[in-house]
């Protein structure tokens, strides 16, 4: 959960830290106090969108550090993978940084990282509601997420599989369509490859074959000049003869066994000394000469084999010349050829065993996808049973939410991903061929109707709060956001607003931003934005209210109350009514399992 938030330099807040209750939290404050700010700071620690805007114009930049608490498996795992540092209670401290030139850092756990990694982080952690969230929840695509999110498991397993083997379907498919279609061009370009490769079997270069051909051309043709050489090198070791070190002129071998034998002859302790330095000169020397002439002797000047090495030269110049530079390029280029060739294959034979696994896997792909129809029309009933109970304490007793789950009909067989599940042609998309849809029927007797139709403003903020609710046993997030979701409510839907998402914090932590007092009363913990001026400025703040002072806010946001008795008066009946409502809320789960 998110223990605790820092924000510095952000839009009118200068300098904030909000200690968050592992319950519910509730942040209340003036219209323009910087309530916004705060959902801005926890959209920038989830990875959001930094605009250099929101930094305050009196700071260079502006910072968000969360600190997250008993962090889960999800939020572990990714730390250690971007090498990131958690505290051994498993704590996680996350940094945001906006510089007023727009530039945006990241740090987690200390270590600097992407900004993608802190919105992995808060897929694992932390998840925002806002009144956008409304507008997503109209699209169809949306929708089915929900549902999908709803079901876990029984939808997520099968609908893995269909997309495994819709893949399979989707490539063999467009293999036989390429194969049958392109037939001429392919023939082509396979008789192209086969004369390739003929070419080059004939000619059977060997790796590095090119390199190791022109040292040894270049040996053979300087033959003559390499014998001058060594037998030079070898005479200056070994005498003029080459043999005999007694010849007419003394090499380098003798003459230091010459100098040798003056060195014993003299009889000084100190020239003898020298003796061992040099009979390793000496070893040295004769072991050249005999290397020379071993060289020497191998050293053949062979015109045959040299005509033979230029005219192998010739045969891989011709294959480099057409299809790569290199004789290891030209075997790479063949064995490219051959996979290639193995997919040209447009016989007829060639052409029923394609067109025998697309069948096979189309029907796998249709068990698949009936299999994932199955488990969202089973979670939908579910769903809509637990939206519509919970719609009820919303002030909407009346309303019910249907979920309906239809397949998406292709105009036949020749539709894009058409594809024939039992009796009938469907389109297999991405997420399978259902189309998923949330209606509202407000009142009895009404027809369903879509929820960009059905429902006001308001409805659609109970409709998803609702929704949430239901979701919550369902849903891995320890941390909600809502921010002012439940604008359009008043009255006693707003109080049932407030009892549902105390209910929703028995579970996870919720953080709310409100400007209802029915919700405010609900709180575990008060924050307030407050607005400071001084010097032409407004900034603000933000502190955790104690018992007194929550009573003076809740009746300021009962439309400006806070200086009557009245005022006072209608705030604490709320916050009665609102531990009157949290203690029956508790106790209910405790009768139940009694009963049980």
């Amino acid at each position: 959960m998110l223990a605790e938030m820092r924000i510095q330099g952000l839009g009118v807040i200068d300098d904030a830290t909000l200690e968050l209750d592992p319950g519910l939290t509730v942040l209340t404050g003036e219209t323009g106090a910087g309530k916004t700010m705060v959902v801005t700071g926890l959209s920038l620690l989830g990875g959001g969108r930094a605009e250099a805007s929101r930094v305050a114009e009196s700071a260079s930049r502006a910072v968000v550090e969360g600190r997250f608490e008993r962090s889960g498996p999800a939020a572990l795992e990714l730390a250690e993978e971007v090498g990131a540092e958690a505290d051994e209670d498993g704590t996680l401290i996350a940094v945001r940084t906006v510089s007023a030139d727009g530039r945006s850092r990241a740090h987690l756990g200390g270590r600097s990282v992407p900004v993608g990694v802190l919105s992995r982080l808060a897929e694992a952690t932390l998840a925002v509601h806002g009144q956008n969230d409304q507008l997503r929840l109209l699209r169809p695509a949306d929708q089915r997420a929900l549902l999908d999110r709803y079901a876990g498991d029984a939808v997520a397993k099968p609908l893995a599989a269909y997309r495994e083997t819709r893949a399979e379907w989707q490539a063999v498919s467009a293999e036989l369509v390429e194969r049958r279609d392109n037939a001429r061009r392919l023939a082509q370009e396979a008789d192209m490859l086969r004369h390739g490769l003929t070419e080059i079997e004939a000619v059977a270069p060997q790796p590095g074959e090119d390199r190791e051909l022109v040292e040894e051309a270049k040996r053979l043709a300087a033959a003559d000049d390499l014998r001058e050489a060594a037998g030079l090198a070898r005479a200056m070791l070994s005498g003029s003869d080459g043999d005999d070190m007694a010849g007419e002129t003394p090499g380098a071998v003798g003459l230091v066994g010459e100098a040798r034998n003056r060195l014993h002859s003299g009889g000084d302790p100190e020239l003898a000394a020298l003796d061992p330095r040099l009979g390793e000169a000496l070893a040295v020397l004769t072991d050249v000469a005999a290397e020379l002439s071993s060289y020497l002797d191998r050293l053949d000047a062979d015109p045959e084999r040299l005509a033979h090495v230029l005219s192998r030269q010739a045969e891989l110049k011709a294959l480099t010349r057409k299809y790569a530079a290199d004789t290891d390029g030209v075997l790479e280029w063949a064995a490219q050829a051959q996979e290639r060739l193995a997919g040209l294959d447009t016989s007829d034979e060639a052409l029923a065993a394609l067109a025998s696994r697309r069948d096979a896997l189309a029907g796998d792909l249709a068990g698949h996808a009936a299999a994932l129809s199955a488990a969202r029309a089973e979670a939908a009933g579910r769903l809509a049973t637990d939206t519509t109970a919970e719609l009820g304490g919303l002030a909407m007793k009346d309303a019910e939410l249907h979920v309906s789950v239809v397949p998406r009909a292709a105009s036949g067989p020749d539709t894009a991903d058409a594809l024939q599940v039992e009796d009938r042609w469907v389109v297999a998309g991405s997420d399978g061929v259902d189309e998923v849809e949330l209606r509202l029927v407000p009142h009895p007797g009404s027809a369903p109707q879509p929820l960009h139709k059905g429902a006001s403003g308001g409805e659609l903020s109970r409709v998803m709060l609702a929704l949430e609710v239901a979701l919550a046993g369902a849903d891995p997030v320890p941390t909600m956001v809502f921010d002012e979701v439940d604008a359009g409510v008043g009255g006693r839907a707003a109080v049932e607003i407030g009892r549902r998402l105390a209910r929703l914090a028995a579970r996870h932590q919720v953080i709310v931003v409100t400007h209802l007092p029915q919700v405010a009363a609900y709180a575990d913990r008060h924050l307030v934005v407050q607005k400071k001026r001084g010097e032409g400025v407004t900034r603000s703040s933000v502190r955790t209210l104690p018992e007194a002072d929550r009573i003076v806010e809740l009746a300021r946001m009962l439309a400006g109350l806070d200086d009557t008795d009245t005022g006072r008066a209608h705030a604490e009946e709320l916050l009665a009514a609102a531990r009157t409502h949290r203690e029956e809320d508790r106790a209910e789960p405790r009768k139940r399992r009694k009963r049980a």
